[in-house]
Parts: C-alpha cells; structure tokens; sequence
C-alpha cells in the first residue's frame, strides 16, 4: 500500500540523454527540461560549476583551469563522474521545482542502437547515482517512433530516421521491436565541423563551434531553390590572428556538408535493402519519418525523398520525439514496458 502511494507521488521523468542535448519529460506534466549537455568544470576544485544552457555561454571563454566539456559523446558516457553530476542536477531541479519532499523517481532513458552492454551498465549506474530508484533503458529510435505516434506494435513497416547530434540511427520496426537498422557515430555536431573546415580551407578564418552552429541552422539547406542566402560570418584570420567577417553564402554551406547527406542516404537505401519485402513495400508506400535535431536541416526530406523515390516526413517538433517516447513509455508503462531493454547488470553478471 505505501509502495503504491509513493510510486504516485514519485515525479517519474523520462529523459533523452542526448550528446548536445538532455530533455527531461516528467510524469503528468510534460516537458520541463531542454539544455545543452554541456558540464563546465574547475579543475582545480573538481567542483561543478555550471551545467547546460550556463555552461555553453562558457565554451570558448573560459580560462584554462576551467574545462567546459561534452560528457557525453556519439550517445555514450565518456565520462562517467561528470554524467552523474550532471544528472543528478537535472534530477535535484525537478525535485526543487515541485517544492516538496518526494521519493525516488522512476527513470526511462534513451539510449543509442549499438551500445555494448558496460555502456548500458554506465548509463543505469549513473543515473541511479544521481538519484533515479529504477533506471529503464529504451532504445532511442524506438522511442522517437513512440513519440512519432507510430503503429509499431502493430504487424506493419514503420522506418525512422533519428538524427541527434552525435549519432544517426535509421531503423525498420514492427511489432514491438527493430527489424534492421544502421548507426552512425556522427551527426549534426559533424555537420558544424565540416563547416569550420571549410571556411577554414577557402576563406583562411577560423569559427568557433557556436557560430558554425548558427551558420548551419541560417543558411544550412540541401536541397537550394531559387535565389541562395548569404549571412555575414566572424572568426579570426589565421594569418593575421586578427578578427575578419566574410560573407558566406547558402551554397557553400551545401558544399560543405553535402558529403556526410549522401552517406546518410546511402546508409538508409543499405537498411532497405536488408530489410524484408514484405516491410518494404509498406515503408514504400507510407514513407519514411525523420525526426531528430538534423531533422529541421533544410531540404534534407526533400532530398532523401528525391534519391530514394519514397514520400519523406519530417515528425512535428522532431527536437523532442524521443523524450516524447520515454514520456509516452512512462504514462502508459503497462502496456509498453515490453519494448524495454533488459537490464545491462544482469546480463553483465
């Protein structure tokens, strides 16, 4: 009886633990929590300065004793203590903003398609570190599929593209579970590499990773139409070390990431062609589903749809559809807790 009423009171949260971004979903209220999964670190204390949206203000600014660090990289824990600190201060300002003594929540987490085992076991540890009572894991193209509102316990092809900003998963479900899929170990962080590299190679100007990043979601479209965009870009001129503007256009940000686009459409025409007829021919004609950060990349579900001659859908607000699927777990846990990986420890053990 006491179980039961504190499982009530409990504020169970699904989070996507994601390599730019965590977003935290807590049980009946919805999403609460959208910040940069960035940790910034006196290394000369080994305290926690800031974490997420306060932290990014940090990259690039910091003095040398202060490391302003991505804990997590490609969807996996390279850094375990700091994660732990992490979540734990996601977990606290939940607690802190309901105002109220609560046990232990309930945690569901998304977590990336190939992950080994100790990487699963990382992710349990630390979140129940940080305070979690139970730790479930979800895959995470199963969970964007969840909060794609997708059929995928139901006898029929869905394929999803979940485009987050260190990994990139392509996956067939159907009833209940992925029939095949493909990872890949970079994403939107890629793309505003790729930028940095260019502007580098044709303009002798070096960009922070920021102002890549902003360059990539004004001007970033692969599938130009009509007249290009140019936007203005500031860096530092690596003859002079001085500052210097150049203008940029829309079709040099094409050029510059076009090559990773057409491996992505390539890997999504391999995970086809693996995939059972049957699943196919119904992916074929419902189409494919993106969803992810890369997903608002201009032109990118024209373009796919272009080369593979499949309707292509961009998911409503593609951002948040996997701590949307581990919300939508979380509500309906009944019924959807079979989708749930094993636990890692058990199977370490």
């Amino acid at each position: 009886m006491f179980k039961k009423l504190f499982r009530q009171l409990s504020k169970d949260m699904g989070i996507d633990l994601g390599t730019t971004n965590t977003l935290v979903y807590v049980k009946d209220k919805g999403l609460i929590i959208n910040e940069p999964s960035i940790v910034a670190l006196n290394n000369r204390t080994d305290q926690i300065l800031a974490v997420g949206e306060e932290a990014q203000r940090m990259i690039g600014k910091a003095p040398a004793y202060i490391s302003v660090t991505r804990p997590i990289i490609a969807g996996i824990i390279s850094d375990f203590e700091v994660t732990e600190k992490m979540i734990k201060h996601f977990i606290d300002r939940v607690h802190r903003e309901s105002n109220s003594l609560l046990p232990r929540p309930r945690v569901i987490i998304g977590i990336p398609l190939d992950v080994t085992e100790v990487e699963r076991k990382a992710v349990e540890d630390a979140t129940m570190g940080a305070g979690g009572s139970e730790v479930y894991l979800v895959e995470q193209p199963m969970a964007a599929a969840i909060g794609a509102r997708m059929p995928i316990q139901e006898p029929i092809g869905n394929m999803i593209v979940q485009l987050g900003g260190g990994t990139t998963e392509v996956a067939v479900i159907s009833l209940g579970g992925i029939v095949t899929f493909t990872s890949l170990k970079h994403g939107g962080l890629k793309l505003d590499q790729n930028i940095i590299q260019y502007i580098r190679e044709n303009f002798n100007l070096l960009l922070g990773e920021r102002t890549a990043e902003d360059v990539k979601k004004n001007l970033g479209n692969v599938f130009l139409e009509g007249a290009s965009k140019e936007q203005k870009v500031r860096g530092r001129d690596l003859y002079t070390g001085l500052p210097r503007e150049v203008d940029v256009s829309a079709a040099q940000i094409k050029e510059a990431i076009i090559g990773d686009i057409r491996e992505l459409i390539e890997h999504i025409r391999d995970t086809l062609e693996k995939t059972p007829p049957e699943l196919v021919a119904e992916i074929y004609q419902k189409g494919i589903i993106l969803s992810g950060g890369g997903a608002l990349l201009g032109g990118l579900d024209k373009l796919i749809a272009k080369e593979l001659k499949i309707p292509v859908k961009v998911t409503d607000d593609p951002l948040t559809s996997v701590v949307r699927g581990t919300g939508l777990i979380m509500e309906d846990f009944d019924n959807l807790k079979d989708i749930l990986l094993p636990p890692a420890g058990d199977m370490i053990n």
